[in-house]
């Protein structure tokens, strides 16, 4: 049975180093070590304000991985309830996911924060408190608003990841597992998506970096990210541009290692394919 191998475009995320590409593979260790070799220079020089900055990041770094993970979490179930929706037979439901992706993505990231925070409380608001649920709703955490609208905006992007991934199985696997008495359920959760996550995983991986980045949205609904607590250092002692060097370097090396990581990731399922 013969595989089609197609690449999915990963958009406009940060180039992912890889061992056969020699010029990127040096500027990824160019420029971990300048942003650690900076880091250290501007601490020992000038330990104030920034090595009380350094000190003062931690806890927006943890929350800004927790932000992350759970968004990106969130965003998988959905990519994949949505790539399957997409290349659905049923009219209504692919007329759904693919509404659900061009409005989605047509929406800036920012203005879908604003509006599950802000906007969505004012519509509960006015509805009785009859179950918990719209008590919730109606005094939804920041950290939650965050996440929903992160997982929901970045679901639409990972549909059309997975529908790719799913459409550059060859048809024969299909044929081969319905021939075996498998049924469309069974083919593609058995058959078609263990292989497509080979191809689906590199992309997947850009969009966790992206967004991480895109994290520091978060910081407009009180959560106490990397750039809130920068913010938060730099209202205080009116150092600017000391802090937000640094907050800017603390991004850039965790997204380098990030993206070290994927490519690795990579790497390793090219090699067990070609074995």
């Amino acid at each position: 049975m013969a595989e089609k191998k197609v690449v999915i475009d990963i958009g406009d995320g940060a180039a992912l180093p890889r061992r056969r590409d020699r010029g990127l593979f040096s500027a990824w260790w160019i420029s971990l070590i300048g942003a650690l070799g900076l880091i250290a220079y501007l601490c020992i020089t000038r330990p104030d304000p920034y090595w009380r900055v350094l000190k003062f990041l931690p806890d927006g770094i943890v929350v800004t991985f927790q932000v992350t993970i759970m968004s990106i979490l969130l965003a998988l179930v959905l990519g994949l309830i949505t790539g399957l929706g997409r290349i659905s037979k049923n009219r209504v439901i692919n007329l759904i996911a693919s509404t659900y992706v061009e409005v989605v993505r047509g929406i800036p990231l920012l203005v879908q924060l604003f509006y599950i925070y802000f906007a969505l409380g004012q519509v509960f608001a006015n509805l009785p408190d009859s179950n918990a649920l719209f008590i919730f709703l109606k005094n939804m955490p920041p950290l939650v608003a965050a996440v929903i609208a992160m997982g929901f905006c970045y679901g639409a992007y990972m549909g059309e990841v997975f529908r790719a991934g799913i459409e550059s199985i060859d048809h024969g696997q299909t044929e081969a597992a319905r021939s075996l008495g498998f049924n469309r359920t069974q083919t593609m959760f058995y058959v078609i998506l263990p292989q497509a996550w080979r191809t689906i995983l590199p992309p997947v991986g850009n969009e966790f970096i992206a967004l991480l980045k895109d994290s520091s949205l978060v910081s407009i609904l009180a959560v106490s990210d990397i750039l809130r607590r920068g913010r938060e250092f730099a209202s205080v002692t009116f150092n600017y541009f000391e802090t937000y060097t640094m907050v800017a370097l603390v991004y850039l090396v965790i997204t380098l290692i990030l993206s070290k990581a994927v490519s690795t990731m990579e790497e390793r399922l090219n090699y067990y394919e070609r074995r």
